[in-house]
């Protein structure tokens, strides 16, 4: 269901992952869909009907309690379900208006107690739970999923077997949704400007006066054709509307239609002032002009049918005119393309016998799968893709290729950061005609000679076993004989021949681009992927050796995929050779740069092998007699982590590394004093420190000690992966402090003074931000000169240093001397310069430093001086939220520190109605932040007077009902502030904004207490609000708060106890009197 509902289903403009669901057939359908399964699902599966959630279904239901009749516990707000899990939670609870189900059984009775509202309950679900498959199985899901298949009675545990039935029914609904929506979306119609103009044209031919004409009139609203063919204005072509039409029929007013790529549609009909169309959709859509002209004049339809043969006779002949000659065109490209595809998917076949043209083109050879392969392609596609490829390679990995084609591919998996680098662009380079040097053809000659080798070997592997005795020697055929007798005679020649070629060939420059396209061009991949599926250890070595060296190209390392070279390589990792296993694990992790390759080691079990690479020095067995080609334990583990290191970028990755107790050993290595080694041990620690999971088991390991022990190392790859991991980690305050306690503060400080290489400089500027959250710590990089360091790094320096740096300022300047050191080193007026800057990250790092700069007056008046403040206010327009939270924060103190505040503000030309409006946000933390500035806004009261008038009080009162503590806070402080304006009290009590705000005093945030006790405070000074509070118990919560030690809270609530109380006796009094 996930699949379908990411995939098929049509959501806005925000995305899957923000979204809402269109209004469209296709999302009616699917839902549709969905609610037939559920309503079925209790009598279909009763059994699993009373399997119970991992995590309930929670949305915001259109039901009433008063819907629910047996089988619940019904209160005037709450429902809850008799039917109860083990724990005794009720299956289904309703609070209105919010639902929570944990159940199908549920589920199917909710969908049939809701009726006629059914399918906006299952679209009120499906939008509050995107992935509802996680929370019904939990997230081992994407584990079970790889072995639905064997759902067996060995399952003894009843609640997993339920659990696994459970996910083969959801993996047929998701199936069933793709294929219904395949369907559907095959039935629609795609119209085009030349269909419309075509059936225009032709309705012209049967209109006019007469009785038997079919219309009166037909034209269009324009003349004027655009060079597409469409006739609407562009701002309504990207709405997919193509051009309008005016229809007089005989029987009815005149029609206006609007023509799109969905269909026919009735609009507003043009304006009687202006003339202008309004396009407001007023009927449903029509699949072409003669449906919708049929449904709306009778006459029409009368007199259509009567001319129905003759219409349809010129419609034939005005599709031959309009596709003839786009079919004669196109005939020859798609015939090409046809041909190209062919071309590409047998090259595996033809090009061990046919010879070869030499070609630069990197896209026109066996990368069969480089038009990127989608996870929509269907299996079968996929494997009958992989058995074409497969017919040129050896029977074992063919069957290996098998395999891997029957497995769904998980993309949904993995990582969504990773990018598929992971996709370069293709290579424009000229091909036959470019000069190629000689070692082009040199090494093409060698892979040629090698193809027989490699055959021969390959087949006395596969023969041998049919002659182990005599008799069947002499019952083989002639063939199998001869092929015996060659092999028997020339097996070590040519054993010894393959060897010397493979040597020969890495003579070469393998590292050079032309050599690599010399194997690749002639099937030298091909070939050298076969030899790793021989016997022979010295092939086998030879071959890798040249895989790992052409493997950083990024396109071979696609083809070494494709060729099903990366199955091969894991199980090479179970080999006792520990060089063997050295050279796969450096291939594999030159390959599995992108998220197929990484996918394709996980599937085939090579997360599992690496991570025992970690630890071959106990476990590793040597064969017998002692190797040439034998190699230190530490370089078997350095392969392993070096692989471990490229695997550890994909989401899925990282868990499987851990699940394979891959921490320890990673600590363990940590260690150890090769720096060869350490380097990529710490540069998998770094990749998977970004899961808190990692970040906690980091601790438990003590790993920081020696990621702190290595910054003093002389190696600067090795400084900056171990700086990147701390800046991974240092998220959390313990292991901030265990830097600061193991002496990690002090080397940071001192490698900012080393600016060369940027790459470390970003990260230990990285970690020191990090590590900055501490005060504790701020404190240390002040005494070790940190921070006039870094205002010193504030210019002529990239983005990703700048970010880092900006953010390290901005926690080191909520202290008020470090604030002044900024100041005193000239560090202002760079970080106002970086105000203009687009990119979000440093805006939002940037934004942060200027406001605590703010903090301190003399700053401020820098600030001031160089339009910072201004610069600030545009911020409030960028598109990212984070960007404008951050902006708006920043303002709180510059308007509360700067002089002449409230005319400073007045001065931003439509400031003030920016700041208003963005009270319209979806976003709680710029909806914090705007109250906050709207508090500091209101200090003056020619500003309140102009956020009055534009409509401040109604905003405000809208965000009431949350339930967010740190927009409680600051929305009360803005409603306090802004009852200081004309009858403003008054209104925020017509607006419904008193009763919500009494239940913030239930908040356990004494902060909520303060600014809400003062906003009702203010609030009291009107009767009818005295009465709402009093009606809503405020005066009990408010005497608790009386006897607060926050002096501030006293008083407001206290205060605000006297003006009820004053109310009351006034009342009292006019009653008796």
């Amino acid at each position: 269901m996930g699949v379908a509902l990411a995939r098929s289903a049509q959501w806005t403009a925000a995305g899957y992952e923000t979204g809402t669901l269109e209004i469209t057939p296709l999302n009616e359908s699917i839902l549709n869909e969905i609610t037939k399964f559920v309503e079925s699902f209790s009598y279909k599966y009763p059994q699993e009907a009373k399997f119970v959630f991992v995590e309930p279904l929670e949305w915001k239901t259109y039901l009433e309690p008063s819907a629910f009749e047996s089988g619940y516990i019904i209160s005037a707000t709450t429902v809850e379900s008799e039917e109860a899990d083990k724990d005794g939670q009720p299956l289904l609870f309703l609070s209105v208006p919010y639902i929570k189900v944990r159940s199908f059984g549920q589920l199917s009775q909710l969908l049939s107690i809701a009726t006629d509202s059914k399918l906006q309950e299952a679209q009120a679900c499906i939008e509050a739970n995107r992935d509802p498959v996680v929370k019904i199985l939990g997230p081992d899901y994407n584990e079970m999923k790889e072995d639905l298949t064997s759902l067996t009675l060995l399952d003894k545990d009843k609640e997993m077997y339920l659990k696994r039935k459970v996910a083969i029914l959801l993996k047929q609904l998701d199936l069933h949704l793709l294929n219904h929506s395949l369907k559907h979306i095959s039935l629609e119609i795609s119209l085009n400007p030349g269909t419309f103009k075509k059936d225009i044209e032709l309705l012209k031919r049967f209109s006019g006066k007469g009785e038997q004409t079919v219309l009166e009139s037909i034209e269009y609203t324009s003349d004027y054709e655009f060079s597409n063919g469409c006739r609407a204005p562009p701002w309504r072509q990207i709405q997919g509307e193509i051009c309008y039409v005016l229809v007089k029929p005989h029987d009815v007013e005149t029609l206006c239609l609007t023509c799109s790529t969905e269909g026919v549609f009735l609009n507003g009909g043009k304006t009687k002032e202006e003339g202008e169309i309004n396009y407001e959709r007023k009927g449903e859509i029509y699949k072409d002009l003669v449906t919708c002209l049929k449904d709306k004049s009778p006459v029409f339809s009368e007199n259509m049918s009567k001319q129905e043969v003759r219409f349809t006779e010129e419609q034939q002949k005005e599709n031959q005119i309009y596709e003839k000659p786009k079919t004669e065109d196109g005939h020859s490209s798609i015939a090409g393309s046809e041909k190209s595809k062919l071309e590409r998917i047998n090259f595996g076949k033809s090009h061990m016998t046919k010879r070869l043209e030499p070609s630069l083109n990197w896209r026109a050879t066996v990368d069969y799968k480089d038009h990127k392969s989608s996870a929509k392609d269907s299996q079968e596609e996929k494997q009958g893709k992989l058995e074409k490829s497969s017919s040129s390679v050896s029977p074992s990995r063919a069957q290996l290729l098998r395999k891997g084609g029957e497995k769904v591919e998980d993309t949904a998996s993995e990582s969504s950061s990773e990018s598929e680098e992971d996709e370069e662009p293709p290579d424009h380079r000229q091909e036959a005609n470019a000069d190629l040097p000689s070692e082009y053809w040199q090494i093409q000659k060698l892979v040629k000679y090698l193809k027989p080798c490699c055959f021969l070997i390959s087949m006395f592997c596969l023969l041998l076993p049919r002659w182990l005795t005599l008799s069947n020697f002499l019952t083989a055929s002639s063939v199998e004989r001869s092929y015996l007798i060659h092999i028997f005679i020339y097996k070590g020649g040519n054993q010894t021949a393959t060897v010397i070629a493979l040597c020969s060939m890495r003579d070469f420059n393998l590292a050079q681009e032309t050599c690599q396209l010399a194997i690749r061009d002639v099937g030298g991949l091909e070939v050298l992927i076969n030899l790793l599926d021989t016997d022979e250890v010295k092939c086998k070595i030879g071959s890798l050796k040249i895989l790992k060296e052409i493997s950083h190209n990024p396109q071979i390392r696609r083809n070494i995929v494709d060729l099903g070279g990366l199955p091969i390589m894991v199980n090479i990792l179970d080999s006792p050779h520990k060089s063997l296993k050295c050279l796969s694990a450096e291939t594999i992790a030159n390959v599995a740069k992108f998220k197929r390759a990484r996918r394709a080691v996980r599937q085939h079990g090579g997360i599992t092998k690496l991570v025992a690479l970690l630890d071959c020095g106990q476990n590793s067995t040597e064969p017998t007699q002692p190797s040439l080609y034998e190699t230190r334990d530490v370089e078997v583990a350095r392969c392993g982590a070096l692989a471990l290191w490229s695997c550890s970028k994909s989401h899925s990755n990282k868990e499987a590394i851990r699940k394979a107790g891959g921490i320890p050993l990673l600590a363990r290595l940590l260690k150890t004093s090769h720096e060869n080694m350490l380097i990529p041990v710490v540069g998998t620690l770094q990749e998977c420190a970004s899961e808190e999971n990692y970040r906690a088991a980091i601790k438990a390991e003590r790993i920081i000690e020696n990621l702190v022990k290595n910054l003093n190392s002389e190696n600067e790859q090795l400084q900056e992966h171990c700086a990147m991991a701390i800046y991974q980690c240092a998220e959390d305050e313990e292991t901030r402090d265990l830097v600061r306690l193991h002496g990690g503060l002090k080397p940071l400080a001192s490698l900012l003074n080393n600016t060369d290489n940027k790459e470390r400089l970003a990260a230990v500027t990285g970690a020191i931000w990090k590590c900055s959250i501490s005060k504790e710590n701020v404190i240390k990089f002040r005494e070790y000169k940190a921070i006039e360091t870094l205002v010193g790094l504030l210019t002529d320096q990239p983005e990703e240093v700048l970010v880092n740096v900006v953010g390290a300022l901005g926690e080191c300047c909520q202290e008020y001397e470090n604030r002044v050191l900024v100041r005193k080193c000239g560090g202002i007026q760079p970080l106002v310069n970086l105000l203009v800057g687009i990119n979000q990250a440093l805006l939002v790092n940037v934004t942060k430093a200027v406001g605590a700069c703010a903090l301190e007056p003399e700053s401020m008046a820098i600030i001031d001086r160089l339009d910072g403040v201004r610069l600030l206010w545009s911020l409030l327009k960028n598109p990212h939220p984070d960007v404008k939270a951050s902006a708006a924060w920043a303002l709180c103190p510059c308007i509360e520190n700067a002089k002449d505040a409230g005319e400073m503000v007045r001065s931003f030309v439509g400031g003030l109605e920016l700041v208003v409006n963005l009270l319209k946000s979806d976003n709680k933390e710029v909806l914090a932040s705007v109250c906050a500035a709207i508090t500091n806004i209101a200090k003056d009261q020619e500003n309140l007077a102009v956020i009055t008038d534009h409509g401040v009080v109604p905003l405000l009162s809208k965000l009431a009902n949350t339930n967010n503590d740190k927009l409680r806070r600051h929305l009360a402080e803005a409603i306090s502030r802004c009852c200081m304006w004309g009858r403003n009290r008054v209104a925020f009590g017509e607006h419904k904004a008193v009763a919500p705000l009494v239940r913030y005093l239930k908040s356990n945030d004494t902060n909520v207490h303060r600014a809400t006790a003062q906003a009702l405070y203010q609030l009291s000074e009107d009767a009818d609000n005295c009465i709402t509070m009093h009606e809503n118990g405020a005066v009990k919560l408010l005497l608790d708060m009386v006897g607060s030690p926050d002096q501030d809270l006293q008083e407001a609530a206290a205060g605000c106890i006297s003006n009820i109380r004053r109310l009351a006796l006034a009342t009292e009094k006019a009653r008796y009197n």
